[in-house]
Formats: structure tokens, C-alpha cells, sequence
């Protein structure tokens, strides 16, 4: 039978060296927390790398994985995770068609440079465990909330001229040591609420050249971020802080200070994002000298969080409220702020208190059609994958590793 399939498959073809020529097939080239790599997994993994094209070392990187995998499966295992049979034909079929392919056609394939079905079989059923174990942990804290879908679709629909200004950090993670010990401090960095503290952060700790500026970078065009953090960026308001991002030999932490578009066409706001914070005293000049110390020591809503700690829940609310719903004096008093400007000029209804109100965001009409839950989705997916970096950078370093 004569197949044309992607790029993916055209080195099958072609005669391969070797693997190894000083090992028998089950020698041991790893032991992982006790557990034998042998050096026919070894060679089933470099032929399967070869044949997806991967480029590098791929000796390194097939032995890696496998490491990877032990770990994964062993914490899937310990932690009560089974795959059927019929999950793993079911996922045989899912990675065979990103190459195009039914799994029937994909064993054909990679059968003919003498990849077993067993050893395509062992990969998917690591792959599986892993994500249903990942899932399970961590997928109530990666949950999106509206307000970051709302934040991700109204960024997205930015147009040429959009500029973002951001502070980072970047931590050396290139050891799993280093990745465990970097994981947690971004984890503490992420929770920083101002934007005084980050910078204090990154002149202490981080090792890109901004350090010295407090990770101050200049104005950059949005489409210039790198696709490995642009959308966890685009997902703030000004002032916040993004989670750990797992990246080659770092983990980064970027705080967002302002997004700037000189060439926003005038639309209406579907939906408004802001803040209100009560101060005791009404009009009188006590709660207005209380608003003014309030509002220099703020940049951004999420500061007032700060601000509120400690008091009564009802003295701090935000909202994200469609336009069209907005009580008619909280209409007009954001009506001419810009993002994270305030205004005292309300009081509550019973003149107690005087109103600090804070414009967080407005979400306007983008200029096409969105899929709001591809969006949420691929921002889960984002923060769930940063979950599953760290945890398995956690079980290499308390993992006992031997080489052969």
C-alpha cells in the first residue's frame, strides 16, 4: 500500500544506524527510584523521536523522557489513576491523527523502522496517566474566571500600534534543584500585591539585565511578546501579576503596568471592570485626607485588596457589570476615567461613606467573532500546564536518579 503523509514520516524511509552497539537489549541505562530503563526502551524512544522529526540529541532527549515518564506514571499510580485499554486505543487514535493518520495506518508506519506497538502503546498510557492525575490536582485552581476571559478577548482585539508596558523576572531554574527552589519563590512573587515589592523582587533575585531597573522593561509592541508568555500577559489588568512560567533554564514572573493603543477606533464598552472601596466618615475632610494617602499608595485595583485586608467584607467590592447595567451615578462618575483612576465624588445611599471609586478595566466589542471558550480553555490549558512543569520538577528532585 502506497501512503503520502505530512513531512513527519519522510525520514522512515531511509536506512538508520544503529542506536547503541556495547548494550544487550535488557541491560539497564537508568534506574529511576528503583526502576529499570532498559536499553531497548531506550532504542524504541531515540527511533520514535527520529521519526516525529525531533531535531537534537536525541539519545539525551529519549532518555530524558523516559525519566519523565517513570516519575509521572509512578505519582499517577500512587495517587489511584488507571487507564483501560480502551483509554489508551482511544489516545493511540488522537496522537495518530495529528499526523493524519487512523492508529491503524500510524503502526503500519512506524512499524516499518521496527517501533513496536507496545512501545507506542507505553507512551500514550505514561501521557494518559499523567494528564488525568494533573487534572485531578490542579484543575481547580487553574479555573478561569469571566473577568480574564473578558480581559483575554478585549486585549486580543487590539490593532496595530498597541504597545504594553511590563516589569520581569527572571529566576535560573536549569537544575531540578534550581527549578523547585525558583517555583516556589515566583509562586511567593505572584502574590505580591504592589508594585514596589516586585521591583525589590527582581533587583534581588532575578538574572535578566532589567534587574538593576527593578525589571522595568521599555514600551514594546504587544505582537513582539513571545507566544510562551504573551497570553498569560494579555490576561491581566494593570498592576498584576502573572503565575510562574515554566520556560528553558527559568521560570519568569512578568507584572503588567499599562497597555497603550493610539489607534483604538471610538466603540462603546460592552462591560465595565472597577472597584469600590467604602471609607467611614461620609463627605467629611477626615475620610477625604483618607482617600488621598489611599490613592498614593495604590497603582491598580488589586492593590486596594491590600488596602482592605483585615476589614469588614462589604467595605471592598469589584464587579465586572455590562454597561447597560450600570446604576446611573456609578455611570457617570467612570464615565471620563482612564484604567486604575479614581473618583470620591459618591457617597453611599445613607451618606456614611464616602465612596473611593476605581476604574479596573473596560471591555470593549472586538473586531470579529470570538470563541470565549477556546479562549478560557487555551488559558486553563496555559495555567494547568505551569502546574504540571512545577509538580514534575518536584518529583526529579526528590526522585532518586542513577545512570548507568
Amino acid at each position: 500500500m502506497t501512503m503520502t503523509r505530512p513531512a513527519i514520516f519522510l525520514g522512515l524511509s531511509l536506512a538508520l544506524a544503529p542506536v547503541t552497539a556495547h548494550c544487550g537489549p535488557f541491560d539497564p541505562v537508568a534506574r529511576v527510584n528503583g526502576q529499570v530503563i532498559t536499553q531497548y526502551e531506550l532504542d524504541q524512544r531515540v527511533l520514535f523521536l527520529r521519526a516525529m522529526n525531533i531535531p537534537g540529541d536525541l539519545g539525551e532527549d529519549a532518555l530524558d523522557r523516559l525519566v519523565n515518564e517513570r516519575l509521572q506514571s509512578d505519582a499517577a499510580r500512587r495517587a489511584g489513576v488507571s487507564i483501560g485499554e480502551n483509554d489508551v486505543l482511544a489516545g493511540m487514535e488522537e496522537f495518530a491523527a495529528r499526523s493524519g493518520m487512523s492508529a491503524e495506518q500510524f503502526l503500519e508506519a512506524i512499524g516499518r523502522v521496527e517501533i513496536s506497538q507496545e512501545s507506542f502503546a507505553d507512551f500514550v498510557r505514561a501521557g494518559l496517566a499523567w494528564r488525568g492525575l494533573v487534572r485531578g490536582l490542579f484543575s481547580s485552581r487553574a479555573q478561569i474566571s469571566e473577568a480574564e476571559v473578558d480581559r483575554a478577548v478585549a486585549l486580543g482585539s487590539f490593532g496595530s500600534g498597541a504597545r504594553i508596558l511590563v516589569s520581569e523576572i527572571f529566576l535560573p531554574a536549569d537544575t531540578p534543584e534550581r527549578q523547585v527552589a525558583a517555583r516556589r519563590l515566583a509562586e511567593e512573587i505572584s502574590r505580591f500585591r504592589t508594585a514596589s515589592e516586585f521591583a525589590a523582587a527582581a533587583r534581588r533575585y532575578s538574572v535578566a539585565p532589567s534587574a538593576r531597573q527593578g525589571g522595568q522593561q521599555d514600551w514594546v509592541p504587544i505582537e513582539s511578546l513571545p507566544e510562551a508568555y504573551r497570553n498569560q500577559i494579555l490576561s491581566l489588568s494593570p498592576g498584576q501579576i502573572t503565575e510562574p512560567i515554566p520556560l528553558p533554564n527559568a521560570i519568569a514572573v512578568f507584572q503588567l503596568h499599562s497597555i497603550e493603543e493610539s489607534s483604538r477606533p471610538e466603540e462603546e464598552a460592552l462591560s465595565v471592570d472597577y472597584a469600590s472601596y467604602l471609607i467611614p466618615g461620609g463627605r467629611s475632610e477626615t475620610a477625604r485626607a483618607q482617600a488621598e494617602d489611599i490613592m498614593a499608595k495604590v497603582d491598580s485595583c488589586d492593590d486596594l485588596y491590600g488596602i482592605a485586608a483585615g476589614q469588614p467584607e462589604d467595605r471592598l467590592r469589584r464587579e465586572v457589570v455590562p454597561t447597560a447595567g450600570l446604576r446611573g451615578d456609578i455611570a457617570a462618575a467612570l464615565e471620563g476615567l482612564d484604567e486604575n483612576e479614581v473618583s470620591v465624588s459618591l457617597v453611599s445611599e445613607d451618606g456614611r461613606m464616602l465612596v473611593f471609586l476605581m476604574l479596573c478595566g473596560r471591555t470593549f466589542a472586538a473586531t470579529e467573532e470570538v470563541d470565549r471558550e477556546a479562549i478560557r480553555q487555551g488559558l486553563f490549558n496555559q495555567r494547568l500546564a505551569s502546574y504540571a512543569e512545577s509538580y514534575l520538577a518536584e518529583l526529579r528532585a526528590q526522585a532518586v536518579i542513577e545512570i548507568e
